[in-house]
Order: structure tokens, then C-alpha cells, then sequence
């Protein structure tokens, strides 16, 4: 299996594959989709987006497909403002990687109270803030934990017990976020490792040069960085190389995006997780089209994740 990201969204944009607005059942009478997403920054939203639109150009015939997404990792008020236009639009299905797993249950309850499904997707929901709104809103998608701690495994074997090691962790109000640190923490713990810092980067590059930046000035006997985004790997691997660690300072990551590629590739990162973005929006629109067709009860489904090294 398997240097910045260009921003290519300057601003928050909406784009579809159909038209927006119009009746819930369009002429056509396919069933409209609305995928919607975190930052459109992220390269790994915008391969998840890539890869939707791709799929639902292969399947014209059997629906129709709006993919929008929030300018940054942290514009909840947008995301909530994107759930409510796509009710408005009439969709029959949102798919939606929320960018907070608490904050987006009340708007994502009016949008099932007016009949939409609902599929989680790439962050899950809170359990406890769904039971207590009495929402049962399906998740696919991976097993964060699991796929952290084959990653954080991978960099164990290339230190030795005692060595100090830092977490760079996402949005720490993400479930998914909280899963990867984790599961780094379950890799470090089992292989002796002396975890000395944990500090978020709230998924971004630039944000998270920073805090590998004071990380390293403060701590000068750390031997790794776990990096629970690539975008924060990327920013990490600049701030050792500014501070004349590379080679010295391993590096983890998890999303196996294209812009860590190279780094793999010259070794300043060691591993990263794949946990397939290019289909995680794909699986959860054909589990959407599965329970708009069958009418049946949906339920949680895991995907695959695999770790990626040079």
C-alpha cells in the first residue's frame, strides 16, 4: 500500500456537482446528497471531496451530489450554518465529517427532525451528547485508536525505552483527535517511551510549526514527534529542520496525504496511517443511497486503515 499545502480555497466556496436549491425529489427523481465537510485547506478534504465528485460522476444515474465544506478546521458556526442551507436545499442525505463532535448535534437533530439521514463520517459524534439529544446517527469510518497506535508502533521500534517523545494532538474537542492521541499514547506507554509534552496544533500546518517550535526549544532530548494530522507533520518537520534536528527528531503523521510523500520518501517522516480519504466521503454516501433505497435502520460501520512507510 501504500514545502506547504497551497491554499486553494481563499475563501469558503460552495461547490456541486448539481445545481444548488430546488425541490427535495428533483425531476429526475434521484435523491440529492450533501456532503459536508471541515476545512477546505486540508488537503485531505479536498481528496475526500475529489473522490466523492468522482463516484458520483460514475453513478450520474442514481444521484445527485452538493459537496461543500468550512474555510478552517475550527469555523463550527459555518458548519452549522452549511447543515441548515442543506436542509433549506431539500436533501435527502447529509454526509457530514463534523469538525467538532459535540457542537454540530443540534443542528444536525433539526436537520433529522425534518427528515433528512444523516452518516458520520472521519470525526464521530459524542455518544453521550447524542444519547442525551435521543439521536442514533450512524459513523463510518476507521478505528482512530487502533490506526495511532500501528503508526505510533512502527516509530516505538526506532527508539529505545526512556526516550523522550512529544504529542501533537488536533482540535482536542474532536473525537477523533482524542482517538489518535490515544492511541499514541498506548504505542508510547507500551514501549517505555517518556512522553514529556502534549499540545494541540488544531490540525494546521502553520499552528503546529509553532508548537514543535517550543516543544523542541523546551524540551532538547526529544526523540519524536506524534503528529495525529499530516498537516501538523509537515508543520512539525519544518520546525526541526529549523532547529538543525533532522535526522536526529523522528517524525509520525496519520492521513498519508500527497504533500507528505516526499518527506517520506527523504525519511523526515517515518510512517503516517492511511485511513483512505480519497473514499471515506464514498463510503458513507453508499451507505446513505443503502438506507435511502431500503429503507432500513442504518448502523455503524469501521473501514480500513494501513500504516504507510518509505
Amino acid at each position: 500500500m501504500k514545502c506547504l499545502i497551497p491554499l486553494l480555497f481563499a475563501s469558503l466556496a460552495l461547490l456541486s456537482c448539481k445545481p444548488a436549491g430546488g425541490p427535495a425529489n428533483s425531476s429526475s427523481g434521484k435523491p440529492k446528497v450533501a456532503l459536508v465537510m471541515k476545512s477546505l485547506a486540508n488537503e485531505f478534504f479536498q481528496t475526500m471531496a475529489e473522490g466523492a465528485k468522482k463516484h458520483q460522476a460514475a453513478h450520474a444515474g442514481d444521484y445527485e451530489l452538493v459537496v461543500n465544506g468550512i474555510k478552517n478546521e475550527t469555523d463550527l458556526a459555518e458548519q452549522v450554518g452549511l447543515v441548515d442551507q442543506m436542509v433549506s436545499q431539500g436533501v435527502q442525505a447529509i454526509v457530514i465529517a463534523p469538525a467538532d463532535s459535540k457542537a454540530l448535534v443540534t443542528v444536525l437533530k433539526r436537520a433529522k427532525a425534518a427528515g433528512v439521514l444523516i452518516i458520520n463520517i472521519d470525526n464521530k459524534l459524542d455518544a453521550d451528547t447524542l444519547k442525551q439529544a435521543g439521536l442514533s446517527i450512524p459513523f463510518v469510518g476507521p478505528d482512530n485508536r487502533a490506526g495511532a497506535k500501528a503508526v505510533g508502533e512502527v516509530l516505538a521500534k526506532k527508539l529505545k525505552a526512556g526516550d523522550e517523545v512529544a504529542i501533537i494532538e488536533g482540535v482536542t474537542t474532536a473525537f477523533n483527535g482524542q482517538q489518535r492521541k490515544a492511541g499514541f499514547e498506548d504505542a508510547m506507554n507500551a514501549a517505555g517511551m517518556k512522553i514529556v509534552a502534549t499540545q494541540s496544533g488544531q490540525w494546521e500546518m502553520e499552528k503546529a510549526n509553532g508548537v514543535a517550535a517550543g516543544i523542541l526549544a523546551a524540551n532538547p532530548n526529544v526523540k519524536a514527534l506524534l503528529c495525529a494530522n499530516d498537516n501538523m507533520a509537515l508543520g512539525a518537520a519544518a520546525a526541526v529542520q529549523a532547529a538543525g534536528k533532522a535526522g536526529h527528531v523522528q517524525i509520525i503523521g496519520f492521513d498519508n496525504i500527497a504533500a507528505l510523500k516526499p518527506l517520506l520518501a527523504d525519511g523526515r517522516v517515518l510512517a503516517t496511517c492511511d485511513q483512505h480519504g480519497d473514499q471515506l466521503a464514498v463510503f458513507g454516501i453508499e451507505a446513505a443511497l443503502k438506507v435511502l433505497k431500503d429503507k432500513t435502520v442504518p448502523g455503524d460501520q469501521q473501514t480500513q486503515v494501513d500504516v504507510i512507510t518509505k
